[in-house]
């Protein structure tokens, strides 16, 4: 599935969220704290291109990197905002674009090795800091002698020799200070930065207790009779946490963000299947400390009041009006013109699978938590073949080296060299130097793919480093999966889904590695969020392209390729199972729209969250089968734990438009060629948000995108 995501942080774009009081100019400045020479976050690394001292730094840094990190750039403001000379580009937007940079850095540290590698006093400090970062951020954008002087440059753009980039810069800037606030008067920044101050502290509450929960709701199974059906790696891992859990002689199995799981395929236990699914679709609402629905609704108050205080009508035309889409309405209505469709494709695959539950004489109606292992049953029966027929070929290693990096040197021309040398923050990643097709230092990448309970759940990009030429940067990039780890000495082998999400997250990867812009406020994946998957999505086709496959998909213990007629199945059963994925997913962007399209008064109290959901789907036309929402509300982490893809989750399939699209261009273009290759990374992957994004599609397609190759490719072509 597409990431989660991601805390990809993209620069002034995220200053914007989560906001409290701010000092006035008359506040005494804080006093910076000695520059100690022993914390690592303090001091430049000497590694190359800043590769970070994972090695040296400690949970016991950040606290005191954060408090001088904060007082440098306060000052750097001051000074900023303070001058006498009449504001121009260079002493306004540039300076802006230089100042706060050890913050970021502190910032960019923490929020990854949370997210990787948290611990109670890591969450701790994010708790901690949540409000006084937002305080610090709203000292800066909601300063009125700052906005004066941007806000001056802004009105003499046109009037100045400004190339495209800095043009855009100014544009850009000066759109982040509004929607943050700058214009309101003082009662209204009063309010905005209450708001935002408990936005702040509810994202990160929400984070942890959908983690926590996660770890909690994991089902414990007695008998190794009611595993039947998963393969002998499976039960292994599922042994080996019940021990690491303090369990013996019994099989923990653990729960992925996503409201199904992979055991729900292949365990013939009916009872137990109903288990895990009613474990995952519990999470955050069956009361106690994990209970979300609180969170949720006043969540989603607050945001719907922040939008209203800004001159929007709710969160979603707030969030919107600088995605590609524009329009609420635009989005909405790609969202309903698929939903119809997917749930009557939806349908017919729940009659196919009925009808093998009747000639079972199972005697029972096909439930949620039956779908994916009838599913499994349909696709052994029209394909002959199942799943665990493709894992021995997808060993993790093979993937990575033979698969993503084979293709993108086949792409781009460059070329992955393992550096053990560099410091690692956990012993199951590794770190590789990316080199340009002149042999000169492009990047350096890290991969981290296996789960453990101390990282948040899905797939996402993050960046330690990003690109700017301004200040002289190369990016440092990192890719996280949750695959889980086998016991020592077995082989790591991936589910098709495992791979094609690795794919994914290259995707992004590259956006960021080939980041070739000037400011850092453009740079990588600092695009709108319905652009952002654009990347990812189209680095999906290489998984499968014959040259790829055969290169990568070899027999872990044999090393022979993948057999010819396997691979031709996989290919035929591409829109297997498509109703149930499109619907799933749909499921959860209409939800994620009907809870940010309310006014403040109209979202209901902590006993109407669980209603309104159903309601919602209801409405939606997308209840009517037994497919769950991809999310539910209260594990939304999407949405509820911070604001990135909060009315933006149907962000995905509006970049598959896009994706499909594009896929369709390659393929009648050469396919895998340097050259097409070339066209991808200068016309969109070099770009980040230097310019707008729909201007960079047709800059590679050489006309306007259409609808009709996602509708092909989702088995909607025929939808009415």
């Amino acid at each position: 599935m597409p990431p989660l995501n991601l805390p990809i942080l993209i620069g002034l774009w995220l200053l914007a969220t989560a906001f409290i009081p701010i000092p006035s100019a008359a506040d005494p400045l804080p006093t910076p704290p000695v520059n100690a020479p022993d914390n690592p976050l303090l001091v430049a690394s000497d590694l190359p291109l800043g590769y970070p001292r994972f090695d040296r730094i400690r949970e016991e840094h950040f606290l005191p990197a954060y408090q001088q990190a904060m007082a440098e750039e306060r000052q750097e403001i001051e000074s900023l905002a303070t001058q006498t000379e009449a504001p121009n580009f260079t002493n306004t937007l540039v300076a802006l674009q230089r100042t706060g940079l050890r913050l970021d850095h502190v910032e960019r540290m923490f929020a990854n090795l949370n997210g990787t590698l948290t611990s109670p006093t890591m969450q701790a400090i994010e708790k901690e800091m949540a409000p006084k970062l937002a305080a610090h951020r709203d000292a800066i954008l909601l300063d009125p002698r700052l906005f004066s002087r941007i806000d001056a440059v802004y009105r003499d753009r046109h009037e100045t020799s400004l190339d495209a980039e800095s043009l855009r810069l100014v544009e850009k800037i000066h759109e982040d200070f509004v929607r943050a606030g700058a214009r309101l008067d003082a009662t209204g920044k009063s309010r905005l930065s209450a708001i935002n101050s408990e936005l702040a502290t509810l994202h990160a509450t929400f984070t942890q207790n959908v983690l926590k929960e996660r770890n909690a709701r994991a089902v414990l199974v007695d008998s190794p009779g009611s595993l039947d059906g998963l393969d002998d790696a499976a039960k292994a891992t599922a042994s080996q946490a019940a021990k690491a859990a303090g369990h013996t002689n019994q099989f923990l199995l653990s729960l992925l963000n996503t409201t199904g799981q992979p055991p729900l395929s292949s365990l013939r236990d009916r009872t137990l299947r109903q288990r895990i699914l009613e474990a995952s679709m519990a999470r955050g609402s069956g009361g106690g400390e994990f209970d979300n629905r609180q969170l949720v609704s006043r969540l989603a108050r607050l945001r719907a009041e922040r939008a209203r205080l800004l001159g929007y009508p709710h969160h979603a035309a707030y969030q919107l009006a600088v995605q590609t889409a524009r329009e609420v309405a635009k989005a909405d209505a790609l969202l309903a013109q698929l939903a119809k469709p997917a749930v009557a494709n939806a349908r017919r695959e729940a009659a196919a699978m009925q009808a093998l539950i009747d000639d079972d004489q199972a005697g029972f109606p096909l439930a949620a938590h039956d779908w994916d292992f009838y599913a499994e049953k349909v696709r052994q029966q029209r394909y002959a073949f199942d799943e665990s027929q493709l894992r021995p070929y997808f060993e993790m290693s093979r993937v990575l080296v033979d698969g993503i990096f084979y293709a993108a040197t086949q792409l781009y021309g460059i070329t992955f060299h393992e550096r053990t040398d560099l410091p690692r923050y956990h012993p199951d990643t590794r770190v590789f130097e990316i080199r340009d097709t002149d042999g000169s230092t492009l990047a350096f990448f890290i991969v981290d793919w296996y789960a453990r309970p101390t990282k948040r759940g899905g797939a996402w990009m993050n960046s330690y480093v990003s690109q700017s030429a301004l200040l002289n940067r190369k990016s440092i990039i990192a890719n996280h999966l949750n695959v889980p780890k086998p016991p020592d000495g077995e082989p790591t082998l991936l589910t098709y889904d495992e791979v094609n999400t690795a794919f994914h997250e290259f995707g992004h990867a590259l956006h960021g590695l080939f980041s070739n812009v000037r400011y850092p406020r453009f740079s990588g994946t600092s695009v709108p969020r319905d652009f952002v998957e654009f990347p990812s999505q189209v680095n999906e086709m290489w998984m499968t392209w014959p040259t790829i496959l055969a290169n990568y998909a070899r027999h872990y213990r044999t090393g022979d390729p993948i057999p010819n007629d396997l691979v031709q199945k996989v290919q035929a059963a591409q829109r297997f199972n498509q109703g149930f994925k499109t619907t799933e997913y749909l499921a959860a962007a209409l939800l994620d729209m009907a809870w940010h399209q309310l006014g403040p008064d109209d979202v209901p109290s902590v006993d109407g969250v669980l209603a309104f959901e159903a309601a919602a789907l209801a409405r939606a036309g997308v209840d009517q089968v037994p497919v769950p929402p991809r999310y539910r509300s209260t594990y939304f982490s999407h949405i509820f734990g911070s604001s990135a893809y909060s009315a933006g989750y149907y962000s995905y399939i509006w970049s598959e438009v896009i994706d499909a699209d594009s896929v369709d261009w390659f393929k009648a273009n050469g396919g895998l060629t340097r050259e097409n290759g070339d066209r991808f990374r200068k016309t969109v992957l070099s770009r980040g948000g230097s310019a707008d994004a729909m201007d960079l599609v047709r800059s590679f397609l050489g006309r306007e995108p259409r609808i009709e190759p996602l509708l092909r490719r989702r088995g909607l072509e025929a939808a009415p």
